[in-house]
């Protein structure tokens, strides 16, 4: 989407009680800053497995959100309703609300491409296209329109600067992505991601298949970025949740009497040093001090 040649990001319109920090400053207090999600009553199916029940969320503006919980509990399924990612998955069903700035994100008005602009992911593994350093962070800004050079070498260049990359790749721009160590190749991706100017920047387990060394180094620009985005992160390392996170979402799974199918549940949601140090219900404080999980 273009206009004189300049790159307009996607913005959505915001509520008249809604302010943004300026870059660089402090995250506002969960309890008086603008509310990016509101889920209510979130549930989804595949097919007749009911995989997630009763998921209630409120997701702060500039905040790092975290999930933890025990494998099959249904954190990733929440983050991936959180952009729709869920409606490439054949038999999936969502129920309840989620909205996003007040609006319905399942609306049928509303298009899942258009929520992925402007809420981007980050994937477990690092996944650069094969193609240059240059040409992955230019990909989206291309898709929407931009064509002009200048336009885009500053498109690529904030991004890379922005994910703590630009010093050590901007000497070789057209070399192959895939040359980039594990490390760098999962701040390209987060480049990439933030180069269409999304809100939300999502990451599943973004480090999960990194060393402590490059696992340092985003957790430090997860720190930096949430100034100019909002984040949330599934991992499953609660120490990183306990490093980065504002708030976190205990979630975990519930066995069914018949014992052959399991539902996560949202167990508690606070601030993180609430859920590390004082958690309101025993079972988070069981997994938190490594009694189970």
């Amino acid at each position: 989407m273009t206009t004189t040649g300049r790159y307009v990001p996607l913005v959505l319109e915001r509520r008249d009680d809604e302010t943004t920090p300026a870059s660089g400053g402090a995250a506002p207090d969960a309890a008086t800053a603008p509310a990016v999600f509101d889920l209510d009553g979130l549930e989804v199916h595949y097919g007749e497995y009911r995989a997630v029940r009763d998921v209630d969320l409120r997701i702060a503006e500039h905040q790092i959100t975290a999930f933890i919980g025990p494998s099959g509990c249904g954190k990733t399924t929440v983050l991936r309703c959180l952009n729709r990612m869920n409606d490439l998955i054949p038999g999936c069903r969502v129920g309840g609300s989620i909205r996003y700035h007040g609006v319905d994100l399942m609306g049928e008005d509303v298009d899942p491409v258009e929520v992925r602009r402007r809420i981007g992911m980050v994937f477990q593994k690092p996944n650069p296209f094969p193609k240059s350093i240059y040409d992955n962070v230019a990909f989206g800004p291309k898709i929407g329109g931009v064509r002009d050079r200048g336009t885009l070498d500053g498109i690529v260049e904030d991004a890379l600067r922005k994910a703590a990359l630009w010093e050590e790749v901007k000497d070789r721009l057209r070399k192959s992505a895939l040359s980039l160590s594990g490390g760098q190749q999962q701040r390209l991706c987060i480049a990439r991601t933030i180069a269409v100017q999304p809100e939300v920047v999502l990451m599943d387990e973004p480090c999960s298949a990194l060393d402590p060394i490059a696992t340092a180094r985003i957790e430090d620009l997860m720190q930096q970025l949430k100034a100019d985005y909002t984040i949330v992160i599934v991992t499953h390392n609660m120490q990183q949740a306990a490093r980065v996170s504002d708030r976190t979402a205990f979630f975990t799974a519930e066995v069914s009497t018949a014992g052959d199918t399991r539902t996560g549940v949202l167990v508690e949601f606070d601030a993180t040093d609430k859920i590390f140090s004082n958690p309101g219900d025993e079972r988070t404080e069981n997994y938190v001090t490594g009694r189970f999980g």
